[in-house]
């Protein structure tokens, strides 16, 4: 009996999904898809990063479109579907990943963790970081760049490439304005509020508490969006759910509540505009063409590729940039809220650029 172990839909273990609905074999298949190639990607986290990593998939499917790609993480579910094994990072998965042979694997995060993996699964070619000494190195000269610019402030700063340029240069490929890719569900929420709707991210992760931007700016700036005839929604995790119960109280605007991750996409994906710091909010909207207003302080402004959706606003002040977790001076304050009212009115008269790549 010919049985094709290197078919896309092969499982070993179980029937595949064409046998159980059609009844057919392996033997003469309409369905058997060879796999030409095994393709691994190591992106652990986190969850914005792992969204704003998907535009590789673009140039991989390009390149590979009869490979296999698995993709190991910490949030397998913000994977795209096109991914053939989204895998969480754990032990059976890592025995599993130690014992196949890839023809490529990209390993595109610092994490020790996923260095050691890098160094552990066989390849072929590898790119991105390994492990040595127990640190992180880069692979190849193709990964230096984004190596010395964690190192080293002054070469962050002087940084002129965005983060998706980065990881592509990483990969050995040259990035043309791929996009971000999210699946969502689509989904219709029942808001109170007018349109266009401006959707308020208050919050931001802890491990760089100085993006956050004070309370009570975000009461007035929702004040000023609701008399001048926006809809607001406030939106956030469950670390900002008593802020933002305030701030609605306060400003008459929409709050209702924080919601599991996926959910959470589709909330985000009833707005018009985002407001937001750096943080998986802001990678979101992105993913979902959503325009932005986005407040920068102590990062690179040109990682970021906002791909024509919007504006960044930044504090006025000689040390932006300082990659700071804690700093006493609190810069976000010199951003004041009639700055991002009108920086909201200009991004929403701007038409959205098309989604010019489809898979």
């Amino acid at each position: 009996m010919d049985i094709h172990v290197d078919c896309r839909f092969f499982r070993g273990d179980r029937p595949c999904t064409f046998h159980k609905e059609e009844g057919v074999h392996c033997e003469g298949c309409p369905y058997y898809q060879k796999v030409i190639k095994q393709i691994l990607i190591i992106k652990l986290g986190a969850i914005g990063d792992v969204i704003r990593t998907t535009p590789i998939l673009y140039k991989l499917k390009e390149l590979y479109p009869e490979a296999e790609i698995t993709w190991i993480t910490y949030t397998p579910e913000v994977v795209p579907s096109i991914v053939d094994h989204p895998m969480n990072f754990e032990l059976k998965n890592i025995l599993l990943l130690r014992s196949i042979k890839f023809d490529l694997l990209y390993n595109l995060d610092k994490d020790l963790e996923a260095c050691a993996l890098a160094n552990q699964v066989s390849a072929d070619v590898k790119k991105g970081f390994k492990l040595e000494f127990g640190r992180c190195t880069p692979i190849d000269r193709n990964s230096e760049d984004k190596w010395l610019t964690g190192l080293f402030d002054d070469m962050n700063q002087a940084n002129q490439k965005s983060y998706p340029q980065e990881i592509f240069e990483m990969c050995g490929y040259q990035f043309q304005g791929e996009r971000y890719i999210l699946d969502v569900a689509p989904e219709k929420w029942d808001i109170a509020e007018k349109h266009p709707l401006i959707g308020l991210n208050t919050g931001c992760g802890e491990r760089w508490s100085t993006r956050l931007w004070p309370l009570a700016y975000w009461a007035e700036l929702a004040k000023k969006l609701k008399e001048s005839g926006f809809g607001v929604l406030l939106l956030g995790g469950e670390r900002e759910d008593e802020e933002n119960r305030r701030i609605a109280n306060d400003s008459g605007s929409t709050y209702l509540g924080h919601f599991p991750l996926k959910k959470f996409f589709t909330l985000m994906d009833q707005c018009d505009l985002i407001v937001t710091a750096v943080s998986m909010a802001l990678h979101i909207a992105i993913a979902l063409n959503k325009k932005l207003v986005l407040f920068n302080n102590i990062f690179n402004r040109n990682e970021f590729e906002l791909y024509g959706l919007g504006e960044i606003i930044e504090p006025d002040v000689e040390c932006l940039g300082c990659f700071r977790g804690e700093c006493p001076k609190n810069c976000m304050d010199l951003i004041n809220p009639r700055q991002v009212f009108e920086a909201c009115k200009r991004v929403l008269q701007k038409s959205p650029p098309l989604r010019e790549f489809l898979l």
